[in-house]
């Protein structure tokens, strides 16, 4: 089974955060394919879909490994995962797969990769950098977008979900190849 993760904090208070942008795309993948989310055995919820489980903690941020590892012990059969997470080191409408590395100073992925005791899986980096002052990056990551971005975000949801289908159906080399390279009219 693979496992799609996008991280995000739950609650009102956050749910139009910069920081979010892991859960939008996991909810868009959710709704492209009519599912549903349900409880999970831990702290997070999640839809199911043949092969494939799409979960978003419900934890905050900074415990992300928390709910990844719960859904791990719980369904044994999970082989492949990918993580969706914002990136403040990359510019806002570009996005970058990557198989494995450090946190990059992330707290979601400092607390995955302690909890899964590796830093050897996928990754789809979602760059949220603007014009704005972005430091500091914690309390910068914890504000929406502005107005003017609004359409540039839609765009980059459903660029993202469509590069993940695109994983779905191949793996992480071709996707990297395909995405990590691709410029097209709007930038990605």
């Amino acid at each position: 089974m693979k496992l799609i993760v996008g991280l995000g904090n739950p609650g009102d208070n956050y749910c139009l955060t910069k920081h979010n942008f892991g859960f939008w795309i996991i909810d868009k993948l959710v709704e492209q394919r009519s599912l549903k989310y349900r409880l999970g055995k831990g702290d997070y919820v999640f839809a199911l879909d043949n092969d494939c489980m799409f979960l978003k903690p419900t934890s905050f941020m900074n415990n992300s490994g928390v709910a990844i590892k719960q859904a791990m012990n719980y369904y044994k059969k999970i082989d492949d995962i990918i993580i969706i997470y914002d990136d403040i080191d990359i510019d806002l409408g570009h996005i970058r797969f990557r198989a494995n590395g450090s946190d990059g100073g992330h707290n979601g992925l400092k607390s995955i990769i302690y909890h899964l005791k590796t830093d050897v899986f996928d990754r789809l980096k979602i760059g949220i950098a603007t014009d704005l002052n972005m430091r500091p990056s914690e309390a910068y990551v914890l504000k929406p977008f502005s107005k003017k971005y609004l359409d540039l975000v839609n765009e980059v949801i459903d660029y993202a979900s469509s590069s993940i289908n695109y994983y779905l159906n191949n793996n992480i080399t071709s996707a990297m190849n395909n995405y990590n390279k691709r410029n097209n009219d709007n930038g990605k």
